[in-house]
């Protein structure tokens, strides 16, 4: 058996964070852990840190809906890649790839099948992305989080485990988080996230709603790369691009979350029992799958949600004024679900898989 595994996944923070939780399992027990990835992608950023783990950058296409030119060029990158990604299987000779998806992880599956590596995907979305639906002819198995994915998705190949949720987060420190940010620890504390590229939307209205907010409430705003404003700097608000390992503090630390809708996110949110508005992309600018999540963790009493298109500072405040108020009812309903060991399961799957 190889001793060898190859991760793969990226675009977003979303399509890597549950490789981060996994890698430090397989890094410990001895093996050779390999992440393929794009050139200069978020992916590369968050991996090359991690110890124990070799980072190559393969080149993609984008894989859009939308008419654009540069998807006359997209078949030829992603071509590129497929060789790119196959030379890698043949040099690394891995046991095993896993893949979270993005656009990145086409390549790489389909490199993986050619050199008859089995591969494993997880999708994290009530629905399958673009990018799984077409890795999913070339893998062995397709992990869902929501039991409901398995309708869209081939079901000899479907294996439902539910959410894989980083431990790290289980261990934050509010006070920790308040040495961080300089708040207050007793103080009510919203925490806003806007995923690792921003949200325009959540920006503009949680700034606009400051003036209430910060009546009630300490808001700590994760605004996204490039979207700090020094000029609205004020007492009770602080404001970074994004954060790493002082989540997890921010989080304890938090008593209501503004997010968008991304799987990960909210099923992490879920296993911490904090109350959250989501703020689902629309289908305007995404294929709705965000619109999905957020509808069934509201049906299921897990979750608060507003529309992307109706997002206004009155609006925001009025939803998280009345999701304080609901707080502990909300936490109650949390309590219903119950945690899978995803992760070791997911593990236990992996070296099944290995050949």
């Amino acid at each position: 058996m190889s001793n060898t595994i190859v991760f793969t996944g990226g675009g977003t923070a979303g399509h890597v964070v549950v490789n981060l939780a996994l890698i430090p399992s397989f890094v410990e027990d001895g093996y050779d852990v390999h992440y393929i990835g794009s050139h200069k992608g978020i992916e590369q950023e968050l991996v090359e840190g991690m110890k124990g783990v070799t980072y190559h950058s393969i080149s993609t296409g984008k894989l859009r809906r939308y008419i654009s030119v540069e998807n006359m060029k997209d078949p030829f990158r992603v071509l590129k890649g497929v060789l790119q990604a196959r030379k890698l299987m043949k040099k690394l000779k891995p046991g095993v790839v896993f893949s979270k998806g993005g656009f990145v992880s086409v390549p790489v599956v389909m490199a993986a099948k050619w050199s008859k590596v089995p591969s494993i995907i997880h999708e994290s979305d009530y629905t399958p992305g673009l990018a799984n639906k077409i890795a999913t002819n070339f893998a062995k198995y397709v992990l869902t989080t929501f039991p409901e994915s398995g309708k869209h998705l081939p079901q000899k190949k479907v294996k439902h485990i539910g959410a894989v949720v980083r431990e790290e987060l289980m261990q934050g420190d509010p006070a920790q988080a308040a040495e961080f940010t300089g708040l207050n620890v007793n103080q009510p504390t919203i925490l806003v996230m806007g995923g690792s590229a921003g949200a325009k939307s959540i920006n503009e209205g949680v700034r606009g709603a400051l003036p209430e907010l910060l009546q009630t409430y300490q808001v700590i705003h994760l605004c996204g790369k490039e979207k700090v404003d020094p000029t609205i700097e004020q007492p009770g608000y602080v404001q970074y691009e994004y954060v790493t390992d002082e989540l997890k503090d921010l989080l304890a630390m938090s008593d209501v979350i503004v997010s968008r809708a991304g799987s990960n996110a909210i099923f992490e949110f879920l296993a911490l029992r904090k109350p959250m508005l989501l703020i689902p992309l629309s289908k305007q600018v995404s294929r709705g799958d965000q619109i999905l999540n957020a509808q069934s963790f509201e049906k299921r009493g897990f979750a608060a949600v507003l529309e992307d298109e109706e997002v206004t500072a009155e609006s925001l405040a009025k939803e998280v004024n009345q999701l304080y108020k609901n707080k502990q009812s909300m936490q109650d309903q949390m309590k219903t679900y119950e945690a899978k060991q995803t992760k070791n399961d997911v593990i236990s799957l992996i070296h099944d898989t290995m050949k």
